[in-house]
């Protein structure tokens, strides 16, 4: 117990749900990865696992080692990390390259190993708390249109600029995202307004010239966004066939499903370890199944609002949305996605799906949370550190 305590810092409660779901999520990927076996073309369900278990230790070490990093340095390196974001997102979508036939320009593969990464989601991560950090900085002056140009529309257009042509939905997401935390931020509302009109303005062109010449953006997915979009209403193409065998799934399953391992659409189900993980874990078990696991992001979303209320600084509240939010505004998109409340768009189940990046970026988003759920302080303590910071202000000046 001891070696727990002294690796295992922060929300305890946050914890426990993060182990939750991991030990969870062994249950339908290796449900699903008979599925994997044959759409990756080799391997075996036990090498699935127990790549499915690598991601996870990886995962877990990620969250230990972030969780111990004082939180306030995280600014500096999303300074940092979005210079980087910038040149791998350009590197990425330039690559024009096929992977079994689909656009690659979401990923790389790093060189001299099989191993693929999707930018987009560390760029998104980076940008994030670089808004935290700006509007951490601007808190206390007045801020004008002009002022805001290039130290905070210019990465956040160039960064979800980039973004867009190959991922659009992570785009809009992202963008999403940046005007929560920007409104949470207390960013003048009119200015937020005037940011939306330009992000329209943008896409609109882009989405224009990419249908009208596709030859001048062949990286472009919108002829596919404009594919799932119709097929979100009417009955054509891949999207319908995924979205109407995750309906059946679901419906097979009932109140208490069929039970583990015993789904039968996992076989027919396109991307049933990844992108409709949720309508396997229905099948299985059950709208009560689906329930528990829905109120397990709830509880998430709880510890994460109870965090960056608690802490005493402006950036540990906004970075704990920043990182924090996104996770379980994902989870439920994935889910909606399942029963068809949205249109197919590729978000992975947080620390559910198989995969790597998309883990481990969600585990370095938990390191974040506990990295400053640690700094919490009581009020006696918040009073204490206030004193001292006065002693030592008074003793400068004299």
């Amino acid at each position: 117990m001891n070696i727990f305590k002294n690796y295992i810092k922060g929300d305890k409660y946050l914890w426990a749900f993060i182990g939750l779901l991991a030990v969870f999520s062994f249950l339908p990927v290796y449900s699903a990865s008979s599925n994997l076996v044959y759409t990756v073309g080799k391997g075996s369900v036990v090498s699935h696992m127990g790549k499915h278990a690598i991601f996870l230790i990886v995962g877990m070490l990620i969250i230990v080692a972030v969780q111990r990093v004082n939180y306030k340095y995280f600014g500096g390196f999303a300074l940092i990390a979005v210079i980087i974001s910038v040149g791998l997102l350009a590197y990425t979508l330039l690559q024009g390259k096929t992977i079994d036939g689909a656009n690659a320009s979401r990923w790389i593969t790093l060189p001299g190993t099989s191993i693929t990464i999707q930018t987009s989601t560390f760029a998104s991560m980076a940008l994030l708390i670089y808004i935290a950090r700006y509007l951490t900085i601007t808190r206390n002056k007045k801020i004008s249109f002009v002022s805001t140009l290039l130290p905070l529309f210019l990465p956040m257009f160039v960064i979800v600029g980039l973004i867009l042509p190959a991922n659009g939905s992570t785009a809009v997401i992202l963008f999403a995202m940046c005007l929560v935390l920007m409104f949470i931020g207390g960013f003048p509302i009119k200015y937020l307004l005037v940011i939306v009109g330009v992000g329209v303005l943008g896409a609109g062109t882009f989405i224009y010239v990419a249908l009208k010449q596709p030859e001048l953006l062949p990286s472009s997915r919108v002829h596919t966004w404009q594919s799932r979009i119709e097929n979100f209403t009417n009955d054509k193409g891949i999207e319908s066939y995924q979205v109407h065998h995750a309906k059946a799934a679901i419906n097979r399953g009932g109140v208490n499903g069929v039970g583990p391992g015993k789904s039968v659409f996992k076989q027919t189900l396109p991307q049933s370890s990844s992108d409709f993980i949720f309508a396997i874990i229905v099948e299985e078990y059950g709208i009560f199944g689906a329930g528990a696991l829905i109120f397990v992001y709830l509880l998430i979303l709880y510890r994460i609002t109870i965090i960056a209320t608690k802490i005493h600084t402006i950036f540990g509240t906004l970075v704990v949305c920043a990182v924090g939010l996104p996770v379980i505004f994902q989870a439920f998109i994935n889910m909606g996605v399942a029963v068809n409340l949205f249109p197919v768009t590729g978000q992975p189940l947080p620390m559910i799906s198989y995969g790597g990046t998309s883990m481990w970026v969600t585990c370095i988003a938990f390191g974040i949370v506990l990295s400053v759920s640690r700094a919490i302080m009581t009020p006696e303590e918040i009073k204490l550190e206030e004193r001292k910071n006065t002693d030592e202000v008074i003793q400068d000046i004299a």
